[in-house]
Parts: C-alpha cells; structure tokens; sequence
C-alpha cells in the first residue's frame, strides 16, 4: 500500500526534474548581478531534489527483488521506446547518495566561485537530475540518453571553472568517456533487434544468446562502462579531470561518475551475457588487481594532493569491480558498500583538499606543512577522512574494502592476498601524506595565516564525518536494501543464456 501511494505521485521523475527544472530557473535569473539570489535558489533545488528522493528508502521495500516505484509511459511509440524508470536494492542508494551530494557541492561552492556563479550551480543541478535518470532508467534508450547527456554539463564544469589546463582536461575526458560509449549504441541496437524490437532493459536479461555474441556484447559494454570506472588501462583522463576541475567538480566526479561506470557491470553485463562474464572472470579479475596493487602504489608517489586522491579512487575502485566478479554475496555486496563509502570519503577529501587551496592557492604536499597549528578543527576532520581512506575499522572505508577481501577468499586465496595489499598502500599514501601536510612545525608563512574552517565549511565535513562514521559502525541498514537484488542477480548471472 506504502509502495503504491508513493511510486503514484512519480518520485523517481521528482527526483530528476526537480534539479533540472530548477538548474533551468536559475539560468533564466540573468548574470553575475545576482549571485546570492542564483545561490539561494541552487540551494532550494538542491535539497528539494534531496528530499524528494527521501520517500524511496522510507518506502523500500527489502523483501523484494523487483524494481519498485515504476513509472512507464510511451516516449516514441514508433520504435517502442518508453520513458520507463524504477529502482531496486541495487540502484535506489545511488539516487539519494547523488542527491545528498549535490546538496554539499551547492554549499562547498557557495563563496568560492564568484565568476558565472549561476551557470557554475545550474550545471550541477543539471548534471544531478541526469545522473538519477541513469540510476532509475529501465529502458535502453532511455538510459543511453542519460549516459551521454551527463558528459556535458561535468565537461563545461571542468573547461570552465578548472585549472590552467581545464581546456585540455576537459577535451580528454569529455572524447574518452564518449568513444567508450559508441560500442554501447551498437550493442543496444543489437538488443533491440535481437528481443523481438524492445528497448526495455529486464527484458533483455531473458534473451538467449551465442556465445560469440555474448563476447562481443561484452566489449562492447566492458568499454564503455570500463572508462567511467575507470579501470587500468583506460584512467588516464582521471587525474588530469580532477587536477583541474573546481573542488565541486571533483567532488561530483569521484563521488558519482565513477559510480556510474560500475553500476553499468550490475545492470547490463552480468545479467545479459552472464556466459561471456564467467568466461572472462580472469580478465576482469586481473585488471581489478592491477588497479589496487599497481595504482596503489602510484599513488604514493604522488606530491600534487589531487593527484593523489585520483589514483587512490582508481585503486579503490578496482575493488568495486574485483568484488562484482567473485560472484558471491560478500563480494558484490561489498562491491556496493565501496562504492557509497567512496562517495562519502573521496568528496570528503577533495573538500578538505579545496579548503586549504582555497586559502594557499596550491595543492603540493611540499607547500604546507603544521597545519594543525593554525587549523586544528580542520586537522582532525582530514584525519578521520584520511584514516577512511586507509580503510580503518570503525569507519565506512573499512566495511566494503573486508567484505571482498572474504569473498575473494572464498574462490580464491592469491586474489585475497592481492586485494588485501591495498590496505597497506591505502594506509601508505594516504597517512604519509597527512603527516607531510598536517604535522610538524609551521613550514610556509602562507599556512600560519589559514584561518580554520567557517561554519559552513564545519556543517559540510561534520555532516561527511557522521555518514562516514555511521555507516562503519553500523552498514546493516545498507546491506539489508541490497540482499534481495543481490541474490536475484546471482541466480540470474548463474543461468547459462547459450544457443547453439
């Protein structure tokens, strides 16, 4: 009954629209003449847009598999495409963690940004509603749309608020993530063709298929989806996007595009060509592995603050993408569980990262150093972040990164051992380069003088620092949304789909 009042009133296209409509508002005020009014407005449609999605976990219901709060309507009737959206135990977290940190990205940019300050909000709220509709899309075409479409406003946030070479940034990201995708245009076609003319993306879960063609469906969506991760080989447009984009851009980056690439692997690879999936398990497996071991420890030699982060997000997210191919509960769950606590402590990072550029203008490690002496309610959030980012029990970093660590030991103790190494890197890099900045006598004149953080700057990393906390010591509530989806999805990856 809960269900049905709810998904009745459209909360997924809510959770959409609210942000465009209101980015669209904010884009008709005028210019620079009318910056606090822009602000105001962009944060209203910021937390409207978070509130509206708040139903969708009150309503979950965790018993079920299915996708819940559906809404479908006709799109272009003349070649079946439907405006169809839902959510299940997989996707819906995605939506309110998008939500919530658009919310943060308003107020982190709130007096930062004094240039094109209505465009720099209305392209996030933009950018926000895009990135539910791919969450909620339950039609290929659908989906496609929203894959594509959120590329422009991240790429306009980068080439025009980041840094000295944003143009060059902006150009790499914007032609990698989009070459990936044209595979996936080619392979949705195939689809359509090959189930009977439907675009509907549960329906080509059921479509059996050749071998051959689950190989070659699989690059195609491995490539698209591989590059948003991004997984090594394909990551090199990340550091250089996060070098340059403003702290929101980061922020967003890392704590929602990326997301985007590995919720692709649980919505279309391993339910579609499940055969071609378990056949390539060890290339999937070995990229993962590469990613946490090698990215790992390129990251610790890192002096650009950004930088680093960056290639710790690489690292971390070979662990989302390890745990999706141990196909067992832990790993998968764990999977996600990463996944939503990297959202929490990479956006928590690159906020403490752009408050401190904010007052030195610079993000080498070797230009600060006795932080703590000059900001010490400062040093004591980027120390729960950093230990996060380590991985520390008690904190959310720890949960996703143990659960894969136990599944992989479950098919596989050289996998485990690999996986489990990024706990030291994780602690390396991330500890080593808190003690440079942080510890220690006052290093630089400049830092002597950085005042500690304004109320607005404390509400948003007490707020990180609580989630961060909350979902360490207590990630139940999480995994229990996930468990039935899950499970739905193991069973159905372990069906053979071959022709002959």
């Amino acid at each position: 009954m809960m269900e049905a009042m709810l998904s009745g009133v459209g909360l997924l296209s809510l959770a959409i629209w609210v942000p465009i409509v209101a980015g669209v508002l904010i884009l008709m005020t005028g210019g620079d003449d009318n910056r606090e009014g822009q602000r105001t407005l962009a944060l209203v449609g910021a937390i409207l847009g978070f509130l509206v999605t708040l139903p969708l976990w009150a309503g979950f219901d965790i018993g079920h598999a299915r996708m819940q709060f559906e809404e479908l309507a006709p799109w272009v009737p003349a070649f079946n495409v439907q405006y169809h959206l839902g959510v299940d135990g997989i996707s819906m977290p995605f939506v309110i963690l998008n939500s919530l940190t658009t919310v943060l990205v308003v107020l982190a940019g709130w007096q930062v940004i004094q240039a094109r300050v209505g465009q720099y909000m209305a392209a996030f709220l933009i950018q926000s509603g895009l990135l539910n509709g791919v969450f909620a899309a339950l039609d290929g075409v659908l989906f496609y749309v929203f894959f594509e479409a959120m590329l422009i406003p991240l790429y306009l946030i980068i080439g025009m608020w980041g840094g000295p070479n944003r143009i060059y940034a902006a150009i790499k990201f914007f032609l990698y993530t989009l070459l990936g995708s044209l595979l996936m245009l080619v392979a949705v076609v195939y689809l359509f063709f090959q189930s009977g003319a439907s675009f509907e993306i549960l329906a080509w879960h059921r479509v059996p298929l050749g071998m051959t063609a689950q190989v070659l469906l699989f690059v195609a969506f491995f490539f698209a989806f591989a590059v948003k991760v991004p997984m090594w080989p394909v990551h090199t447009w990340l550091p250089d996007a996060h070098v340059e984009a403003p702290t929101g851009g980061s922020v967003v980056l890392a704590a929602i595009t990326l997301k985007v690439g590995a919720y692709g692997f649980l919505r279309f690879i391993l339910p579609i060509v499940p055969d071609a999936a378990h056949e390539l398990t060890w290339l999937m497996v070995t990229l993962s592995l590469i990613a946490v071991v090698y990215i790992g420890l390129v990251a610790l030699v890192q002096n650009d603050m950004k930088k680093l982060i960056a290639y710790s997000s690489i690292a971390h997210m070979g662990f989302v993408t390890l745990g999706f191919f141990l196909y067992n509960p832990l790993g998968i769950e764990g999977g996600l569980i990463q996944m939503i606590s990297h959202g929490f402590v990479s956006a928590a990072l690159f906020l403490c990262i752009g408050i401190m550029y904010d007052r030195v203008h610079s993000r080498q490690i070797a230009d600060y150093g006795g932080v703590v002496n000059s900001m010490p309610r400062f040093a004591a959030f980027f120390m729960l972040f950093s230990m996060a980012n380590a991985g520390l029990p008690g904190t959310s970093g720890f949960v996703g990164e143990f659960m894969v660590v136990l599944g992989a030991m479950q098919e596989n103790f050289w996998w485990a051992f690999f996986a489990a190494t990024s706990l030291i890197t994780g602690a390396a890099y991330s500890l080593w380069m808190y003690k440079r900045v942080v510890f220690g006598k006052v290093a630089h004149a400049q830092v002597a003088g950085m005042p500690d953080l304004d109320s607005r700057e404390f509400l948003v990393l007490l707020l990180l620092a609580l989630l961060v906390l909350g979902m360490g010591l207590y990630p139940a509530p999480l995994t229990e949304v996930m468990h039935a989806s899950v499970n739905n999805l193991l069973d159905h990856a372990a069906q053979s789909k071959l022709v002959y």
